[in-house]
């Protein structure tokens, strides 16, 4: 250490050294300005001239300061002194997570305790794009008030490329120079490899780029070393370690630790899977299943999710009241099937939404009737399925399940099945990642069979319902879809051949259609209204008129018997067939008197939070804004529901007014591009249109062109002169014209095939289309040329759909099939060239049954988004022998 006590560098004077490794020399010293003690770090003297070091030095200084979390070690001041480089971080009071290991295992509340908080603190870097690379119980700090996350000397962003092993200029590896001086001793990195061997995933050893899921192995070491007070892999030599990592498993927790929550045992074997594919994928997830694990719940059931520690001044008191009321309803449904089913009492209670939640979609109950499931957004706009067991007070979200779309259980009750990111996944109730049983690029809603069946169909009403084995492999139609109609919420029949599936006619007419997985043409069952469900009780549940009826059914047969009864009143049905209502194998019931039909519009920044509401929940659909951005178009439902029309948002008036009164279909407003006027598509006395007319109403509606198919506007060019229109053709299914204004108006096709082209939009510049099209397989964004020299590139890699132009030209946004706002910065003269596709961040919207689902303000810092919602403050309601007292029916 070359720093006497009581040199000065800048502000700080030198107290006493703290440590040193190859990357630094860490010193105690005295912040005079603020009259603190402060962690300074400088560069060795041997390396101050090695242009490597200083960069590997300056980018720890970089990964820090962008860091800002409790249990991250806070980076205070960068400077110089002379030739001397340093940093100046938070001083940690403590002793290492090693020198604590030293001593043998840790009690399970603090392994959890501590594990829980560094799981936070690398899930904050991750999500920031960093990655550790060296984490190791040397670089854990344990503290008073927690652990903290230290030595980001090998971080580097995500995008970062470079090798791993480069010599510096001395002849020293920079692997070498980069251990900290707390770092444990035996077998570390001497050569050609970043980090230390003892945590080092197999990719790394293998010379592949590390990413977050190399940082969760190193976390899976230590979870398992905190846990065992062995290390998770050792060796004599670094040849037999490396073996060790690569071809061998450590051996179970509960062989060292009797005592070890059997989900800590999974838990660690998740994080430690050789193939980071099959590897737990976020320290996010780690997180969660920390906090379940460390609650007493956890080691009583092998079903549930575990629960969360409540809190007197912490829990809601209807949590407790619910609680109640379950118990006491279970009592007595009990006592009455004690007696016959001929004399089973019928009891109805209400279970709360979480209060973190902010919109939650149809109940799925298992089909033992013991779990409650359903797919919900809370207060930071990330979807995930949540899980409840009605023994419990709590329902709380299923790791590895951000993104999904309405959840279905297995038959058994023990898995669930979802679709996220372009996958059909299942996952275990108990615990664990994800696997993926096939690819879904649109994939929205599923049933699984006793046989070992799912179908599952798509977002948008055109595409098939597919089948699949629940063990994985290649899906295949089932139904087809239909260009001029839509098909979906398919559902089991007993026999595990036939099925129930929704037919939504062009004119919005609802019919339950039953089918074999021989892919025979669908027949109709008599149902019409919404999707239907079957009751092994031998009842067909589904809505009509805002009620939920039951109706006797013939399973052998397939044919219904008898009239309907109601059975819950006040249940909406959404356009495209949903209905809030699910019914267990023992005739437990649950609905909820919401329909996902309405939404809010808000503004949300590049980071995804909610800056301000511009309008509360109502029936908004197709949002468009004006140029300047002081005013939405939007198409509102009338009051008998069959009609649509055209409205105009005034929001710093607080206004919203009627633009269009025919009682016709009026919808998909767009703007001109001085804001002066909106056009819209129509069907009007039979035949559909191109209207337009005055912003501010003036004026009668004007007929621009007949499109004499189904059509809807998509987007009107800066330059005033055209019009894109999406068509839906008989034999091509959609395409996209364009009108001419300055011509004939004759509807030209622009992109016409055999596949779905949709959603396009014009560049503001006028020179390129970007749209959305299956052609792949799956829903991507693409590019061409408009009245240019042809070309046509994709933007999108995983797919996508909904792109939207920046205004200025500079970057294309587009939602992927799990709901993520990605950003590509283009360039587009003298010829256009994407870049790569970034993550900006997930929101829950209705990509198949809205459009124009979000809008980019005129600063390109914000976006305006139409966001589901239900009555948040709707309970679901549960129904204990739903059909005690009918009998007679």
């Amino acid at each position: 250490m070359r720093f006497p006590a009581g040199t000065k560098l800048g502000p700080y004077e030198i107290i006493a050294p703290l440590g040193a490794g190859g990357m630094g020399e860490v010193y105690r010293a005295r912040d005079t300005r603020l009259g603190r003690d402060v962690a300074v770090k400088v560069l060795p003297e041997h390396l101050i001239s090695n242009p490597d070091v200083r960069t590997r030095f300056e980018r720890e200084a970089r990964a820090i300061s962008s860091l800002n979390h409790p249990h991250i070690c806070t980076l205070h001041d960068v400077g110089n002194e002379g030739d001397t480089e340093y940093l100046v971080m938070e001083l940690v009071e403590g002793e290492t997570l090693a020198q604590r290991l030293e001593r043998g295992a840790l009690p399970q509340a603090d392994l959890l305790r501590i594990g829980t908080q560094v799981a936070d603190a690398l899930d904050r870097a991750h999500r920031a794009g960093i990655v550790h690379r060296d984490l190791k119980p040397g670089n854990i700090m344990i503290t008073k008030s927690g652990a903290k996350l230290m030595d980001f000397g090998l971080a580097r962003r995500a995008a970062e490329g470079g090798a791993a092993g480069i010599t510096s200029g001395t002849g020293v590896t920079i692997a070498a120079l980069t251990q900290s001086p707390t770092m444990a001793s035996p077998l570390t990195a001497q050569g050609t490899l970043v980090g230390t061997f003892l945590y080092m995933a197999p990719e790394q050893l293998e010379g592949g780029e590390a990413d977050a899921r190399s940082d969760i192995w190193a976390f899976g070491c230590i979870l398992y070393e905190m846990a065992t007070g062995r290390r998770a892999f050792e060796g004599k030599s670094q040849a037999s370690l490396i073996g060790s990592i690569m071809h061998s498993e450590p051996a179970p927790i509960s062989a060292t630790s009797a005592s070890s929550a059997p989900a800590l045992d999974a838990l660690v074997r998740a994080c430690l899977a050789k193939d980071p594919e099959e590897r737990i994928q976020t320290a996010h997830d780690i997180k969660l299943q920390l906090s379940w694990i460390s609650q007493p719940a956890s080691q009583m059931s092998a079903v549930a999710p575990p629960l969360p520690k409540r809190g007197p001044s912490r829990e809601p008191l209807a949590w407790a009241v619910a609680g109640l009321a379950i118990a006491t309803a279970a009592f007595f449904a009990w006592r009455g099937m004690q007696d016959g089913s001929s004399h089973a009492m019928q009891v109805r209670f209400t279970i709360p939404i979480p209060p973190t939640v902010l919109s939650a979609d149809m109940p799925r109950i298992s089909p033992d009737g013991k779990t409650l499931a359903f797919s919900a957004q809370d207060s930071s706009n990330r979807s995930m399925v949540w899980v409840r067991p009605l023994n419990s007070l709590t329902a709380n979200p299923l790791p590895g399940t951000e993104g999904s779309s309405r959840p279905f259980w297995s038959p058994d009750s023990r898995f669930l099945g979802f679709i996220a990111e372009g996958k059909l996944k299942k996952v275990a109730v108990s615990g664990g990642p994800p696997q993926v049983v096939c690819d879904a690029p649109t994939g929205s809603d599923g049933a699984w069979s006793r046989n070992g069946t799912i179908l599952f169909d798509g977002r948008a009403g055109t595409d098939p319902i597919m089948r699949v084995s629940a063990a994985g492999g290649i899906p295949v139609i089932v139904v087809p879809g239909d260009s001029a109609a839509g098909v979906g919420w398919p559902a089991f029949l007993p026999d595990g051949k036939h099925f129930l599936y929704a037919y939504i006619a062009s004119n919005g007419e609802i019919s339950v259609m039953h089918a074999a997985l021989d892919g025979k043409p669908g027949v109709p069952l008599g149902i019409k209204g919404s999707r239907a469900e079957y009751s092994p009780d031998g009842y067909m549940l589904f809505a009509r008129d805002r009620t939920l009826l039951a109706q006797r059914f013939d399973a052998s047969g397939l044919k219904l018997v008898g009239e309907p009864f109601p059975v819950a009143e006040d249940l909406p049905v959404s356009g495209n067939a949903q209905a809030n209502f699910s019914v267990s194998d023992n005739g437990v019931l649950m609905y909820r008197a919401v329909g996902a039909v309405e939404a809010r519009l808000v503004w949300m920044d590049r980071g995804g939070r909610i800056l301000s509401e511009v309008a509360g929940a109502a029936d908004y659909r197709a949002p468009a804004l004006s140029p300047d951005g002081s005013r939405i178009a939007i198409r509102r439902r009338g009051a008998t529901g069959s009609e649509t029309d055209v409205w105009v948002i005034e929001p710093s008036r607080g206004t919203t007014t009627r633009l269009t009164f025919d009682p016709g279909p009026d919808g998909n407003p767009i703007w001109s591009p001085d804001g002066s006027r909106i056009a819209w598509t129509s069907l009007r006395g039979g035949v559909d249109g191109l209207w337009v007319k005055a912003a501010n109403g003036a004026g009668q509606d004007q007929l621009v062109t007949r499109l004499d198919v189904n059509s809807s506007a998509l987007d009107w060019s800066r330059d005033g002169r055209y019009i894109l229109v999406g068509v839906v053709d008989p034999k091509t299914r959609n395409d996209v014209y364009v009108v001419a204004l300055d011509g004939d108006h004759k509807p030209q096709p622009v992109l016409q095939t055999l596949f779905n082209e949709g959603r396009a939009c014009f560049s503001p510049d006028g020179h390129w289309i970007a749209y959305q099209s299956n052609e792949s397989g799956r829903g991507e964004v693409y590019v061409i040329s408009f009245q240019g020299a042809p070309g046509k590139w994709q933007v999108s890699t995983r797919g996508g759909g909904d792109p939207c132009w920046s205004p200025d030209g500079h970057e294309l946004y587009y939602l992927t099939p799990d709901q993520v706002l990605m950003t590509v910065p283009v360039t587009t003269t003298p010829t256009f060239q994407p870049g790569t596709p970034q993550e900006l961040f997930r929101v829950r919207v209705e990509t198949g049954t809205r459009r124009n689902v979000y809008c980019v303000a005129p600063d390109n810092r914000r976006f305006l988004f139409q966001l589901p919602v239900g009555e948040t403050s709707t309970p679901i309601t549960a129904v204990l022998n739903w059909r005690a007292g009918t009998e007679h029916r």
